[in-house]
């Protein structure tokens, strides 16, 4: 698995039933159309899909790697201070829950952001576009950001949340 393969999942438990076609997660991704064909295939092989059934992942798998899996699999690499767009406990739907002490927020490098924060790597280089086109997509990304390098408590309240969602 790629880390590219973890946004185009989380895309379409988003996208739910309705049907999809490459091209437009390609698109709504920012990603290639065989980026994403090649993603799906690895996700297929890792047993989080299957796309001759229902081409719809398998949310319980999905959610039990995203809870204790992605924090070992993919670490992110923290910067300098920079304008991006918040993540993680510096975003919806945890930073309602969370009140933020007085350092910088962690923030996806992006030019056109608004905050000032410590640069957090993303899953992906197009997270933070796509992320801008679809709210459902950014708060998924955002928790797993909690627990890719979360306190305790971030981590968890992250998981519950991710738990509601993705099982609905």
């Amino acid at each position: 698995m790629k880390q590219q393969d973890i946004i185009i999942l989380l895309k379409l438990i988003v996208i739910g039933d309705r049907k999809w076609i490459y091209d437009d997660l390609a698109k709504e991704l920012f990603m290639s159309k065989s980026s994403i064909h090649a993603g799906l295939k690895r996700a297929e092989a890792a047993r989080l899909i299957n796309l001759k059934v229902s081409k719809q992942p398998y949310r319980q798998a999905l959610l039990e790697f995203l809870i204790h899996g992605v924090k070992y699999a993919y670490p992110p690499k923290k910067g300098s201070i920079m304008r991006g767009i918040p993540t993680a406990y510096a975003a919806p739907p945890l930073s309602k829950q969370i009140v933020a002490d007085s350092d910088p927020p962690p923030v996806w490098p992006y030019a056109k952001g608004k905050v000032k924060g410590y640069k957090f790597s993303p899953l992906y280089q197009s997270v933070p576009q796509a992320s801008l086109r679809d709210q459902a997509l950014y708060e998924l990304l955002t928790l797993i950001d909690a627990i890719r390098d979360g306190r305790a408590r971030e981590r968890e309240l992250a998981a519950k949340e991710l738990t509601a969602r993705i099982l609905q």
